[in-house]
């Protein structure tokens, strides 16, 4: 697997984000993107379970992902999220996403949150759509840091 970059402030990919998630993003030969997160206290929603909020936070980011490889620039244009289960804290989580459709401006993704046993907690898809050359490079200019770090 590939390790995709980080910027600075992202809230799920920040390195120095101080209340960030600070995530790692991997490509693996099949072009999916995978993460994996261990929620804690601070992140639930219910005790016990993981927010609502910071599911959807962590399967957009990941289906949105599966773009970076490809030097594509998308930003989220719809996001649907299906809760399966509740999702428990403390347990290692994996998200996945893949790319379902290729359009010329927007692209269609799906992925997945799982428990170690490879349950299915939560399933979400979402369509991407490619920004201007202009947002680009305003984009970068803002990130000032889009860079691989060691996990």
């Amino acid at each position: 697997m590939k390790k995709q970059p980080n910027s600075r402030m992202c809230f799920v990919c920040g390195i120095e984000n101080p209340i960030g998630l600070k995530l790692f993003f991997y490509t693996d030969d099949q072009g999916r993107c995978i993460t994996h997160f261990r929620p804690k206290p601070e992140h639930q929603g219910y005790p016990g379970h993981l927010h609502g909020g910071v599911i959807s936070s962590l399967l957009d980011e990941t289906m949105g992902r599966v773009l970076t490889h490809q030097n594509v620039w998308a930003m989220t244009g719809r996001l649907e999220i299906k809760f399966t289960k509740p999702v428990p804290l403390d347990q290692e989580l994996t998200i996945v996403g893949e790319l379902t459709r290729n359009r010329s401006r927007a692209y269609e993704a799906k992925g997945e949150i799982r428990l170690p046993d490879g349950t299915v907690l939560v399933e979400g898809s979402g369509i991407y759509v490619r920004i201007s050359e202009e947002m680009i490079e305003e984009a970068k200019s803002a990130l000032d840091f889009w860079e691989v770090v060691p996990d």
